[in-house]
């Protein structure tokens, strides 16, 4: 079974897309065996990921790069990592709902994810998924993250290039994201640049780049100007990211990536584990170390062990 379901994502056939990501999302034995059949023959797509506060506009900008790509012959899946819902664990909002005219389009795929609770924003199906739409033969996986802000610096160890999205009148709020994601961006955007404040949002991110602490050694990240509804400044994006994927791989910086990316997924999938062995503490483990019978680093080594 597992054989020609995998056989069939190679293929690109969407049921058999659809089906193993669902196998791989639920974290099981089946999905993890699919995924080692599919990692043997990989493909060459390349990740984006693109992040930024809620209300951004990253859907839109999302929806027309993938216009872009398609433009170039490419085939492109979008990964959409949504808020997990609290009681069915399940994705909620559900970004597809933007991006509704690629439906038709065979060269399009587009799943929502759940962030699963992680408060970096990206859980380890998230790599696992991408890795799987590198298997299928698509050219790009675009992953659109959940946007909570400073603490969602999971998405640099996954992509290949991470997009930081910013929007005008955030005032201050640029110097509250500078001890976190501003420093694992390689591409700005400033999207809605009709809107008042652009200059002054270009000059801050200025700023904080002539620190010198942001960005990859040896890249400038730039800031592109975009108004995603209008598609004014996509062509520009796509450009620059072309530019920095070439740079990186002059750097021999994509091996790396690839390396930091497994490191999180594994990193991930112990923590995943930790948190169930946690949860399976008998009240009298936990006195014994309440009454001084046992040290908690005690404890933590036989929930390690």
């Amino acid at each position: 079974m597992l054989q020609e379901l995998a056989e069939g994502i190679r293929a690109r056939r969407p049921r058999a897309v659809a089906r193993g990501l669902s196998l791989v999302e639920e974290g099981g034995r089946a999905g993890q065996e699919l995924l080692q059949q599919l990692r043997r023959t990989p493909g060459s797509s390349w990740l984006l990921g693109i992040t930024g506060t809620p209300g951004s506009g990253k859907s839109t900008l999302v929806d027309r790069l993938v216009a872009a790509l398609r433009n170039q012959g490419k085939l492109v899946a979008v990964l959409a990592v949504d808020p997990s819902s609290p009681f069915s664990g399940g994705a909620i909002l559900g970004d597809r709902i933007r991006m509704q005219r690629w439906h038709a389009d065979p060269g399009v795929f587009i799943r929502s994810l759940a962030s699963r609770g992680q408060l970096g924003g990206l859980s380890a199906a998230t790599v696992q998924s991408a890795a799987l739409l590198d298997a299928a033969g698509f050219d790009a996986v675009l992953i659109e993250t959940v946007g909570v802000g400073q603490s969602e610096v999971d998405i640099a160890a996954v992509a290949d290039v991470t997009v930081l999205v910013l929007t005008p009148g955030q005032g201050d709020g640029v110097q509250a994201f500078k001890a976190g994601i501003m420093e694992t961006a390689d591409i700005f955007v400033v999207n809605k640049a009709d809107q008042p404040g652009v200059q002054r949002l270009r000059r801050e991110i200025a700023a904080l780049l002539s620190l010198g602490a942001y960005g990859p050694e040896d890249w400038k990240p730039p800031v592109i100007s975009t108004v995603a509804l209008r598609d004014e400044g996509t062509e520009r994006l796509l450009a620059r990211l072309e530019q920095f994927l070439e740079w990186q791989e002059q750097q021999d910086g994509s091996g790396k990536r690839q390396h930091e990316r497994l490191r999180f997924e594994l990193r991930s999938l112990v923590m995943r584990e930790l948190d169930r062995r946690m949860a399976e503490l008998t009240g009298d483990e936990l006195r014994s170390v309440q009454e001084g019978r046992l040290t908690a680093a005690d404890l933590a080594a036989r929930l390690l062990g």
